[in-house]
């Protein structure tokens, strides 16, 4: 039998004796000589990993993006015509995102390497009769393997023996709580993962009892080893920055570069000097091309993880933080991030009624050792049930610790006054027949009033109420309708609740025998509880926020489809018309292209294969959206990586999950995934304000090197201004840029289109006006002062360009907004590198060792005084098209 003929069996579905016959093997395990022969043909029981780039291949691989390759040119040019200042910085700022790129590769690389280790070091088999441990890489299909309370499983396993066999599948399936394990054959074919009760995969963990199981799936033919093949399969997409950027550069290099050609060739045209005229085109394409972008990214994007580390939200990848800010999904996972991860009782069934718990009788004179009466209220016998057919224990710091729906009852029971301390003193357990997963019933036995003895049964609720006779009432003991509460059962197991029934029986003196036959019959009925992991308190307010924002947020689950809907109605993920619950059977039997049809209406997935998360990513992400995608376990990691951003949990969440995601939850928490989609709108948001500003400044000196010759005027600028404006204006000021807070309507509009270009909503045609407005000033400037015979003229264009540029940063603080009503202190950084630039502008003007290096000369009080109220000019249209645009708002 190959490998592949192992994979493609569905084991679940046969008897033992055809699974032994199957795998040519015997409850005496295989031989030796066998096993090595069986190694041989399958080979080591590994998670193989493809071949990768090396750590060169990887570091040169950062410089092969447009932008870069062009930011390098420009240093090129820069250096050769005498500004090593700007080559310096330019080298820097390349070497810089260069090392960021190679560490967030380099850390995605890890992923499969934590992957790995949850494959377990060495393992108990029997082979040829004997007991033997050996390295778990040596396993075949075929051995059969032993095991035990701790034992990472090895391989995947087809189970032949579980006695009280628990097993951790949440890395795996999504499920809260440890599956009770059996060796039945499970006849229907197409069961999710979590539904193979018969069935135990590589890399859970037994939590509870012992058991074998046939080897069926070694390496990569387990399901553990699946998900490494799709984890290696998936790459990595560019951001949506990165891909508009790209493109974004692309353009602005063959813009610049007919510019400047434009600019020379009409110097020359008019008799300017060739040399002059070269400098200054090749000082024209510096200043054009936005070389601090990259640095005002990088830096936008570390304060803003750092930010968000104080939000409990921890940035592995940087491109991260903006790429939230396009999120048009959230895939979130259910169990710790939507709910508390905590079994909570909401509903009871006692003496003939269903009520909250809220409404539920306290018990107000609990037993103490001195001796009160029992209450008769049945309601009081349910909660001393709860509290003492319960392993569940206080450990010194006054945690419950022990098994979560036992936590729960325990926590019921003490929040109405019946602590187990006090319990335990009046009626200590006397005896007990330990839960058992066939049976699925556990009883304790106490002394009880006038010397007898009470035994309390819990477990199933069906259980429970098939070996009841009598039902507990407020009058006394009546005769059980065991229809009438098999009805009320199954309806607080249709709101979605997990059903537990408790039981009592009164005994002259504790029973010689304890067997399930004799003491689990002819039972009370004392009530019926209903469990749930209910919604964490922000939750629903998170929800609303993300359907404010346009955002759809979704979950996917690995629990019953019942209980993933309960609480996505409460929570308001399933509100609307046509919003629809999908279960991973549903999704398998539809194509990708009949599934892309429906995508879009589907709120919440339940029971779903690792490989269906994939095709609800693809899915959405072909029909244009960005995804986010919450997960925790190793099942999560190839869709964590395949997302636009994956969002692992930091507290549940497995190092394989981790390694693949862009984003940490340091909370476990949906409402931190809300905060941080606000951080990276408002990260993008200053990112436009930054391509904003330094290109409508670029186009400003373009317009007005560029019209001037058309005029008839002289070159305004020299070389020397050129790169002196481009230095002082796209440095300090935009970097200061990344500190402007969020807008107010930050949370209250929709995601940007991801299709849409970086220059759309406006903003190509802000930079083309206002540009135009800078040049056609600085153009007048020169026409009005050479017109009177003014010396000063070209100090004067250079100064009106430059703090033209400084009116336009603090008018574009906001997209809407007046710069008066955000008030100048609300961004210092900026307030700050204005005037910075102001007092440097006007050191080249006054200080009289730099007047012969920056070609300028010391103007007068009325020369000054009219640039700067031309300067002001820039600053005065661009507040008014903000009034326009705020008129047609409100209109």
């Amino acid at each position: 039998m190959s490998a592949e003929d192992t994979k493609s069996i569905n084991w679940h579905q046969f008897d033992l004796p055809d699974v032994v016959e199957k795998l040519e093997t015997s409850d005496q395990g295989l031989s030796s000589q066998e096993a090595q022969l069986r190694l041989e043909h399958y080979g080591p029981n590994l998670l193989i990993e493809k071949e990768r780039k090396s750590l060169g291949m990887m570091f040169l691989d950062q410089f092969k993006d447009f932008m870069i390759l062009v930011l390098i040119a420009a240093a090129v040019i820069a250096g050769v015509i005498g500004e090593p200042a700007d080559t310096i910085t330019i080298a820097v700022i390349v070497l810089l995102n260069a090392v960021l790129g190679f560490v967030q590769e380099y850390r995605a690389e890890k992923a499969m390497a934590a992957l790995k280790k949850m494959a377990a070091p060495s393992t108990t088999v029997i082979r040829d009769g004997q007991i033997e441990s050996i390295t778990a890489e040596q396993l075949v299909p075929g051995d059969l393997v032993v095991l035990e309370a701790g034992n990472v499983v090895p391989a995947d396993l087809r189970l032949t023996e579980a006695v009280q066999l628990q097993v951790d599948e949440a890395a795996l399936t999504g499920e809260s709580l440890p599956v009770e394990k059996q060796t039945e054959s499970l006849k229907k074919e197409d069961l999710a993962l979590g539904d193979r009760k018969n069935m135990s995969y590589k890399g859970t963990l037994v939590t509870f009892g012992r058991g074998r199981g046939l080897v069926v799936g070694t390496g990569m033919q387990t399901e553990l080893g699946q998900i490494a093949v799709l984890l290696q399969d998936q790459e990595e997409g560019r951001t949506p920055l990165q891909k508009r950027l790209s493109l974004f550069s692309q353009k602005l290099a063959y813009a610049v570069l007919a510019i400047c050609a434009i600019v020379f060739l009409a110097g020359l045209m008019r008799g300017e000097p060739p040399l002059l005229m070269l400098l200054t085109a090749i000082s024209l394409a510096v200043a054009a091309i936005p070389e601090a972008l990259p640095a005002v990214i990088t830096i936008s994007l570390a304060l803003g993880a750092r930010k968000l580390v104080k939000q409990h939200a921890l940035i592995r990848k940087l491109p991260a933080v903006e790429t939230l800010g396009s999120v048009t999904y959230i895939c979130s996972d259910k169990t710790g991030t939507l709910t508390l991860n905590r079994m909570t009782v909401e509903q009871v069934y006692v003496a003939g009624q269903v009520c909250e718990i809220d409404n539920l009788a306290s018990f107000h004179s609990a037993p103490t050792s001195e001796g009160t009466s029992v209450e008769k209220n049945p309601s009081d016998k349910l909660l001393i049930a709860l509290a003492l057919c319960n392993d569940a224990q206080l450990d010194g710091s006054d945690e419950i610790i022990g098994d979560p729906t036992e936590i729960a009852l325990f926590e019921l029971a003490q929040q109405k006054g019946f602590t187990r301390e006090r319990l335990d003193e009046k009626y200590p357990r006397l005896a007990e027949i330990p839960f058992d997963s066939e049976r699925k019933l556990m009883t304790t036995f106490h002394p009880w009033e006038n010397g007898q003895v009470i035994s309390f049964t819990k477990g199933a609720a069906e259980k429970i109420i098939e070996r009841s006779e009598q039902s507990l009432a407020s009058e006394g003991q009546s005769e059980i309708n065991h229809s009438e509460v098999l009805e009320v059962s199954e309806q607080i197991a249709g709101n979605g609740l997990r059903t537990l029934g408790l039981g009592l029986r009164i005994w002259d003196a504790l029973p010689e025998t304890l067997t399930s036959e004799l003491v689990e019959s002819n039972l009370v009925l004392i009530g019926i509880v209903g469990m749930l992991d209910p919604p964490r308190p922000e939750a629903e307010e998170s929800v609303a926020q993300c359907r404010s924002a346009g955002i759809h947020p979704v979950m996917i689950t690995g629990d019953h489809p019942l209980t993933a809907e309960v609480i996505a109605r409460r929570v308001g993920i399933l509100r609307g018309q046509g919003e629809s619950v999908m279960t991973g059977q549903e999704l398998g039997q539809l194509s990708l292209d009949e599934f892309e049809n429906k995508v879009e209406k589907i709120r919440v997935y339940a029971r779903v294969a690792p490989k269906q998360k994939l095709k609800i990513i693809k899915a959405l992400q072909d029909k244009g959206h960005f995804v986010a995608m919450t997960g925790d376990g190793v099942n999560d990691a190839p869709a964590l990586k395949r997302a636009d951003i994956g969002v692992a949990m930091g507290i549940t969440g497995t190092d394989v999950s981790k390694e693949a995601s862009h984003m940490l939850l340091l909370d476990d928490n949906f409402a931190t995934i809300v905060k941080t989609v606000k951080e990276g709108r408002r990260i993008f948001d200053n990112i436009r304000k930054f391509i904003k500003y330094t290109m409508t400044s670029n186009l400003g000196e373009i317009w007005t090197i560029f019209l001037a010759p058309l005029l008839g005027l002289p070159i305004p600028l020299l070389p020397i201004h050129i790169l002196w404006i481009n230095l002082v204006t796209d440095g300090v000021p935009g970097l200061a840029l990344a500190a402007e807070p969020g807008e107010r309507n930050i949370m209250s509009r929709p995601p940007r289109d991801p299709q849409e270009s970086i220059f759309a909503r406006g903003l190509g045609t802000h930079i083309i006006w206002v540009g135009l407005l800078m040049g056609a000033i600085s153009i007048m400037t020169q026409a009005w002062f050479i017109d009177a015979k003014q010396t000063h003229w070209q100090t004067m264009v250079f100064t009106v360009l430059c703090l033209s540029q400084m009116g336009h940063v603090l008018a574009i603080r906001s997209e809407e907004e007046s710069f008066f009503a955000q008030g100048a202190l609300s961004n210092m950084p900026l307030l700050g590198a204005v005037l910075l630039t102001f007092i440097l502008q006007m050191l080249t003007i006054y200080v009289p060792f730099l007047n012969p290096i920056f070609k300028t000369m010391p103007l007068s009080a009325g020369e000054l005084a009219i640039t700067l109220a031309l300067s002001t000019l820039v600053f005065l249209a661009v507040e008014i098209e903000k009034i326009i645009k705020r008129s047609r708002k409100n209109n």
